[in-house]
């Protein structure tokens, strides 16, 4: 694993007003006591810039820009307007995009291209759908994401990849250890094949479902360099003890 801190980022999705903002607090007092644990939240764009500003040990992220600098896109947001706002970090290509909006691997990377260009950390997802993992065609389709959706040239200090099977993004299921262990062996084997020796230094996250009760396992795997979560993430109660479970894998 060499030097990858573990990562935890929670993804509020649409959810959070500014009372929410309270559950931030509480969630990066306790991340202090997990000093070898990289913690972020990215809340709607709402509460990015209030995020960040209440919360200025925490680091917040949004979860979407535009590929374009600026321009007459109605309810965009630039990777500018973010860094504005305070955003350390955005995820870009989810799957409720992807699969929802039609997002398509050229256009993540166009927007994780801008989005590093700004000065954005990135996290790039990819995932299959039950009908592809039940086709054994997984590996194949998510590391074709991957290669198609990175950008050309890439810091691997700033750059994550966030593997999140697709039927297992708010359903309560969970891949198998073995299977998450083999993608993220797979995707590895990609980045190795793209960049060399500097991919050793990109994290690979695992999405779906992670929760305190699933990630001591997960976060064990090797090269499972930390989470993205989603429900768990909204509230410090079920949140921390992801962070929790990180700080205690040696």
């Amino acid at each position: 694993m060499g030097d990858r801190r573990k990562y935890i980022v929670g993804n509020w999705k649409m959810n959070g007003v500014a009372d929410t903002i309270d559950e931030a607090t509480a969630i990066a007092r306790h991340a202090t006591d997990a000093p070898g644990v990289d913690v972020a939240l990215c809340p709607p764009a709402t509460l990015v810039e209030r995020m960040a500003r209440r919360v200025p040990t925490l680091a917040v992220g949004g979860q979407d820009c535009h590929e374009c600098e600026s321009g007459a896109y109605t309810g965009s947001i630039s990777v500018a307007m973010l860094v504005d706002a305070g955003a350390r970090l955005v995820i870009v290509g989810h799957s409720e995009r992807r699969e929802g909006l039609g997002e398509s691997d050229s256009l993540v990377r166009a927007k994780a291209e801008r989005a590093l260009a700004g000065g954005l950390s990135v996290i790039v997802c990819v995932g299959e759908s039950k009908r592809i993992r039940d086709a054994g065609d997984a590996e194949r389709h998510v590391t074709a994401q991957v290669a198609a959706s990175l950008p050309e040239d890439f810091d691997p200090a700033r750059l994550a990849i966030a593997y999140e099977p697709i039927w297992a993004i708010g359903t309560g299921d969970v891949a198998k250890v073995s299977d998450v262990a083999a993608m993220h062996a797979a995707i590895r084997d990609m980045l190795r094949d793209r960049a060399g020796a500097e991919a050793a230094s990109v994290r690979i996250l695992y999405g779906g479902s992670v929760t305190g009760d699933n990630a001591a396992e997960l976060l064990a795997v090797a090269d499972v360099d930390g989470a993205l979560v989603g429900g768990a993430s909204l509230t410090a109660a079920k949140f921390v003890p992801i962070v929790e479970a990180a700080a205690a894998i040696e």
